[in-house]
């Protein structure tokens, strides 16, 4: 168990206004700094039941991707004039209309909604958490509650299947249908290589100017070019895991994995960038949250021999 020091402030204790004048400011929502002290013991919570993440750090504020959390709150009497019920309309954070969104400290804005409002039950919003992004995109994301499940669960299908996952193609079933690797990074690495080799050039020169890289605009131009490279390929990579993951879980009552070690893979040097590229901790993570959604079952088993069991399947059928 670790303790607070006595000796010395440790942690959030350190972090004073005195320090960093810019804690003071007026337009900062009070509970932000509320959301940060229940990250911050989260993380340590974390650290001390997995002890393989390393010791939670502190962001700077000089950080491409800034973010921050803040809380909902409704008050009786607005509550009380429009309906007695809490919805998405009637809170310190609402949506004054399906394109516009009411923020503390930040006022109305326009926002494109990823998906469309739950109609069909009383929804209440619980933290929202901004998020500033390498390409100057900003992002709003919701914690909904509500006393209904969000999904519901679906039919049996009396069907199962076990899944290989491996370089040459995606995965392999044990119904012998393959998913091929779409490989977004290797199809888009020679244009990031030639994206970076430009960004270099341009931050040698600014230094050897001796400007500042955040006034150098050619520099911040190509940054932002950069990053929205690196989205493009995590985006894509994101939409086909999704997609796959829950085709795989609405069509089968159970769906068998091995539980790979990407961490330990990752070692070999000669298959690092494929192993990243395909994103299999992400795919299994994927499954494992959306099964009980759907009232289905992701089983992972020890990944020894798995291949060789499912050749045979294969085979057999």
């Amino acid at each position: 168990m670790i303790k607070k020091s006595t000796k010395r402030p440790t942690g959030l204790d350190r972090i004073t206004t005195k320090q960093y004048p810019w804690l003071s400011d007026e337009y900062l929502d009070s509970d932000m700094f509320t959301n940060t002290k229940v990250h911050y013991q989260n993380a340590w919570n974390m650290f001390r039941k997995v002890h393989s993440a390393g010791i939670p750090k502190f962001k700077r504020k000089n950080r491409p991707v800034q973010s921050y959390s803040t809380s909902n709150h409704y008050s009786t009497k607005t509550v009380k004039n429009n309906g007695g019920v809490f919805s998405l309309y009637n809170g310190s954070i609402k949506f004054l209309d399906g394109s516009h969104i009411q923020l503390p400290k930040v006022g109305r804005i326009k926002v494109k909604l990823h998906r469309a409002l739950p109609t069909n039950r009383l929804v209440r919003i619980a933290t929202v958490t901004i998020k500033h992004y390498a390409t100057g995109d900003w992002t709003v994301s919701l914690l909904l509650k509500s006393d209904e499940p969000f999904h519901q669960a679906l039919p049996k299908t009396n069907q199962t299947v076990g899944i290989d996952l491996n370089t040459d193609n995606f995965l392999t079933t044990s119904e012998a249908a393959v998913t091929a690797n779409p490989r977004y990074y290797c199809t888009i690495k020679k244009r990031l290589a030639k994206a970076q080799r430009v960004l270099s050039r341009r931050e040698r020169r600014a230094k050897k100017e001796h400007r500042s890289l955040r006034k150098s605009r050619n520099y911040q131009k190509q940054r932002g070019l950069v990053a929205k490279i690196h989205v493009q390929v995590r985006c894509q990579r994101q939409n086909f895991l999704h997609g796959l993951a829950t085709t795989l879980i609405k069509n089968h009552d159970l769906v068998v994995a091995e539980n790979l070690k990407s961490k330990n893979m990752l070692r070999n040097h000669a298959l690092a960038m494929s192993i990243s590229d395909v994103g299999w901790r992400t795919f299994l993570s994927m499954l494992e949250y959306k099964a009980p959604l759907y009232g289905r079952l992701f089983v992972k088993v020890n990944p020894a021999y798995t291949t060789q069991t499912k050749l045979v399947m294969i085979v057999a059928l």
